[in-house]
Parts: structure tokens; C-alpha cells; sequence
């Protein structure tokens, strides 16, 4: 496992026999900055279900945990998840007025998130080598509310795989769609517990772009990189 901080940190190196023809990317907390939008969000919902004694940060965590607890289970929409999980926090923080339609709060900040301001430079660097690919759980629709910037190559979301990261669904669906093995492509993400989880069983290599500064759960599999963003990229590919 290779450790980097940015651009100015040595040079990471690629395991021997692999030689990236994709990269592939998770988009939220990944390319996309999701933090600012999803305060808003929670805040709404925990306003117009009149409360005002629970922390929205631990709210939304309980609720992110949650979420994703559910992705193992079989399949339903990332919509549909985001509802149940709702549910469950109201009822984990005692939120007797919670109404689960209130989720809607959350679907409706999609349009305002913004990219990280090093995606899009580091991508145009990218982009001329290597095809790129986004790897989300999501549905379509919230997906293309999204704004990337930029087409893909390669879109592979929870709808279309009718699965998720953790149990590896996604990640099979993005080895089967790109027509490639996993010796040729390098995923980037952000999640120890869908992208790691999900991509190392399947041996992918995987850089772990950690934004937040969070420390390597030990119940996880390890990355075979850990980055602060995405600058480092294109030396590790060079």
C-alpha cells in the first residue's frame, strides 16, 4: 500500500502486471463534494419535522450507516433505501413528527453539489490516455442531476446493475460492461466500506481517496493506494 498527500508527495508506483486502460471512479464524496448539500438537507429535514434537539451531523451519519447496511440486502432503488434509512433514524433519535417523504429534501440538493476543484483538471489530463468510468450507488435520475462536467465512457450505477459496491454487484458490472480485465483497470474512491469492501475481494486495484482524513478501518481490506484527492493520478500512471 502506497501513502501520498497530494502532488507533492514520491511518487506512487502501480503493482507489478498492472497496466490501467480505465480508470473508474466513485462520484459522491469522490469527484463530487456532497458535504455542504447534505448539511442543507438534513437540516430541512430535521426543521420540518420539528426538531430541534438532535444534531444534524449525527443524524445524517446514523442515517449514512444505515443506508448502507442496506445495500447487502436484495435489491432495491437507492431512492428507496435513502426512505427506509430515514425511517430508521427517526425512529433511532426519537423523532415521533418524522416523516420518511421528507427524503425528498435530500433528492432535491442534488442539482447544487459541486465538483472538487482538482476533478476536473486532473481528469483533462486523463483523458486522452485512458477511458474513464463512473462506478455509483445511485439511481439514474439523481445521477443525471448531477453536474459532472463531462461525459464518461462508462456509467455504471446501482440501477443498472440492479446491485450495489459492497457485495461486489457494481463492481462486476463495471469488469463485465468495460469488456476489460481487473488487471486494466484502477478504480479511485472514497468509501472504505463500499469501495474497498466490494472492489478488493474482486481484486481490483484501488486508491482510496481519502478527503477526509479518516483513519484505515482494520476490518476493511486494504487500498493499494491512499490519496488525499485526486492530483497524484496521473504521476502513478506515468
Amino acid at each position: 500500500m502506497s501513502i501520498g498527500t497530494g502532488q507533492h508527495a514520491s511518487k506512487p508506483k502501480l503493482p507489478m502486471g498492472i497496466e490501467p486502460r480505465m480508470l473508474s471512479f466513485d462520484v459522491y464524496g469522490t469527484l463530487i463534494n456532497t458535504a455542504p448539500a447534505n448539511l442543507q438537507a438534513f437540516r430541512s429535514i430535521l426543521h420540518e419535522a420539528s426538531e430541534t434537539n438532535v444534531d444534524p451531523m449525527e443524524f445524517y451519519s446514523f442515517w449514512e450507516r444505515r443506508k448502507i447496511a442496506h445495500y447487502i440486502e436484495p435489491y432495491r432503488s437507492y431512492k428507496e433505501i435513502c426512505q427506509v434509512s430515514l425511517a430508521e433514524a427517526f425512529r433511532r433519535f426519537g423523532v415521533s413528527s418524522g416523516r420518511e417523504e421528507l427524503i425528498t429534501r435530500y433528492f432535491e440538493c442534488f442539482p447544487s453539489m459541486r465538483l472538487y476543484p482538482d476533478v476536473q483538471p486532473t481528469l483533462d489530463i486523463l483523458a486522452p490516455n485512458y477511458r474513464l468510468a463512473l462506478v455509483s450507488n445511485i439511481d439514474d435520475d439523481l445521477l443525471n442531476m448531477t453536474a459532472l462536467g463531462r461525459q464518461f465512457d462508462l456509467v455504471c450505477t446501482a440501477e443498472r446493475a440492479r446491485g450495489y459496491k459492497p457485495d461486489g454487484t457494481l463492481f462486476r458490472y463495471l469488469i463485465r460492461e468495460s469488456g476489460l480485465s481487473v488487471s486494466q483497470i484502477l478504480h479511485s474512491g472514497q468509501s472504505q466500506f463500499t469501495d474497498m469492501v466490494g472492489g478488493k475481494p474482486l481484486s481490483l486495484t484501488i486508491a482510496w481517496i481519502n478527503r477526509r482524513n479518516l483513519d484505515l478501518s482494520p476490518v476493511v481490506p486494504a487500498p493499494d493506494f491512499i490519496f488525499s484527492g485526486l492530483e497524484p493520478l496521473p504521476d502513478l500512471l506515468t
